[in-house]
């Protein structure tokens, strides 16, 4: 029980980061040139980001330990007084791309770090890697096939270098072709259910998730 209530609270607490957050302040899930000023900014005073124009996990850590050092909240937001902090001049107004359900997806997807993997898991009592990726999906109304192999066949193909958050991304691990399914966060990371942690973020340009990537399918 006190693990499903954690999982509700930080599901809870990140719907209302989302919402709360979403008109005044550049956060996780957000695209654009304005987003890969702030990361070019991030880079040029020693933070570890691309300015890639995805607000992905790396973009907020970097953007937290710079809050830490100036003092301010820490919570991986841009708002008004980080942006003016960063950038030396006021916020402009924050636009937001017409991809909601992405950003729900992303949202959605990191209320269930650390829940363990399980096989043939479906629910958050213990998820597969499709298994994960399909319950994702259906709380924002997207629904998927079952298996990674049929996710596969789903969507659009794109490149990694077209790649955005709630976008698909596939390796061949265990069997021959799409065996394993991840969901794209932006800065190169991807959450997934894998069979040693469970729920987790990984990067795709890791040596084992780089050496099994086969590619990446855009549902949205």
């Amino acid at each position: 029980m006190g693990r499903f209530m954690r999982i509700f609270a930080l599901s809870a607490v990140l719907m209302c980061w989302f919402s709360v957050a979403g008109a005044e302040a550049f956060q996780i899930g957000d695209q654009g040139s304005e987003v890969a000023e702030i990361q070019g900014q991030l880079a040029s005073i020693g933070y570890d980001v691309y300015a890639d124009g995805d607000f992905g996990p790396a973009t907020a850590e970097a953007v937290k330990a710079f809050q830490s050092s100036q003092g301010l909240e820490a919570d991986g937001l841009i708002g008004p007084a980080t942006y003016r902090a960063l950038m030396g001049r006021e916020i402009p107004q924050v636009t937001r791309g017409s991809n909601v359900i992405a950003r729900r997806i992303v949202s959605s997807s990191m209320a269930y770090i650390g829940v363990p993997y399980v096989f043939g898991g479906t629910s958050p009592g213990g998820f597969d890697c499709s298994g994960y990726v399909r319950y994702v999906f259906a709380q924002a109304g997207i629904y998927l096939p079952r298996t990674a192999d049929a996710q596969y066949e789903m969507g659009t193909p794109i490149s990694t270098g077209e790649l955005r958050p709630g976008d698909l991304v596939f390796f061949s691990t265990y069997d021959y072709g799409a065996s394993h399914v991840g969901i794209y966060l932006g800065d190169g990371n991807f959450i997934n259910a894998s069979s040693s942690r469970g729920v987790a973020i990984d990067s795709l340009y890791s040596g084992y998730w780089g050496s099994c990537y086969i590619g990446a399918r855009r549902v949205l």
